[in-house]
């Protein structure tokens, strides 16, 4: 016979991850990303954990759809302020379920930073501060071995985990399809990635690529893959992330001429929109402002892109 006593409890779900948008008539769009934790208790949960009663129990799954509903129906005011998003969730679940005494909700934020260009604010396109890492890798190689008088020199340099996302802009339509495709045509997307991208230097002279201005280069190749990715105003750079990632490229080799080709991974980070139609909610196709990141599958499209007499390999 069991003696002991539940001395305290709370239970819930955590790690939801709950995107809104909120789209402006001006084409001006905002974006909040969150990941939340909901937890209740009450002392009529205990019989929960002594007696495998669960009449009582508020499924960790209907929190979650909780966190979604509100991050819906409430005004966009009330949901882009955490402290107000989580005051509000918390006073909802206390309000709809008597035997619950105390809500906890905790919200960690996930920041994005506006892209500007110019001085200027981008109405819809952002990206993470301060995330990526500039590398580089310098190889030598003796051309006729032993001797070292002659030596291709290759350096590799670039970046990783520039996290990007822009709230339109983005298209995929018009693919392949056969018996086994269940995706439907995507004519405006949320589109995110984290950009990897690097860029090859080939020389049999040391000095003339010692002199080579790295920095303005790593420079322009962040600006270049940002600016592609935000104001290309070309409707078929957007088509996909494939064509986005060609002018990204392209633009990094018509700037310097130095470069011998460029090369890219984009992960495509899927951010889906969450189905409120059980609860009568429209948040589908063109009605789209909550979402739900999906860290696993993704996509992830490479290419290397060279000048015209570079070849391919």
């Amino acid at each position: 016979m069991e003696t002991s006593i539940v001395k305290s409890q709370a239970y819930g779900k955590d790690r939801v991850r709950v995107v809104r948008v909120v789209r402006h008539a001006d084409g001006w769009q905002e974006i909040a990303d969150y990941s939340v934790r909901c937890l209740l208790s009450g002392d009529q949960f205990e019989s929960s954990y002594t007696k495998g009663d669960n009449k009582l129990v508020v499924a960790t799954d209907s929190q979650k759809n909780t966190i979604f509903y509100l991050a819906k129906t409430l005004p966009a005011e009330k949901v882009m302020v955490p402290e107000v998003f989580a005051s509000e969730v918390a006073a909802f679940m206390i309000g709809k379920y008597a035997h619950v005494t105390t809500c906890q909700v905790k919200i960690i934020t996930k920041p994005w930073e506006r892209m500007k260009f110019d001085n200027r604010s981008h109405p819809h396109s952002f990206y993470r501060e301060g995330k990526e890492t500039r590398w580089t890798e310098a190889i030598i190689t003796k051309v006729n071995p032993p001797s070292a008088d002659q030596r291709k020199v290759t350096i590799t340099s670039g970046f990783y985990d520039l996290e990007v996302l822009k709230t339109t802009n983005s298209a995929f339509t018009d693919f392949w399809r056969d018996e086994l495709t269940t995706l439907p045509d995507m004519p405006d997307r949320l589109l995110s990635t984290k950009v990897l991208c690097q860029w090859k230097f080939i020389d049999t002279c040391l000095g003339k690529l010692q002199k080579l201005p790295f920095d303005a280069i790593f420079a322009g190749a962040k600006r270049n893959t940002l600016d592609a990715f935000a104001n290309d105003p070309r409707a078929w750079v957007h088509a996909s992330v494939q064509t986005t990632l060609y002018i990204m490229a392209d633009r990094i080799l018509n700037d310097f001429a130095a470069v011998d080709d460029v090369y890219y991974a984009l992960p495509n980070i899927h951010y889906f929109p969450f189905d409120l139609s059980p609860f009568g909610l429209k948040n589908l196709k063109a009605d789209a402002e909550v979402y739900m990141p999906i860290a696993d599958p993704s996509g992830y499209i490479t290419a290397t892109v060279s000048r015209p007499n570079k070849g391919k390999f």
